[in-house]
């Protein structure tokens, strides 16, 4: 009994742990996916200077 105890409290807690982590993943991701985006739109303002 104290074993089966012992796997849920750990499922309980390492489930969640992974799902953190994958969201950390996610964000970076995220993140230089807009950071790229950000260049090509300075690029294109640099290209369409009239000045």
């Amino acid at each position: 009994m104290k074993r089966l105890i012992a796997l849920a409290l750990a499922a309980t807690f390492a489930l969640p742990s992974f799902a953190l982590l994958s969201g950390c993943n996610t964000m970076e991701g995220a993140g230089k996916d807009v950071q790229a985006g950000g260049a090509k739109i300075k690029e294109e303002a640099r290209e369409n200077k009239k000045y």
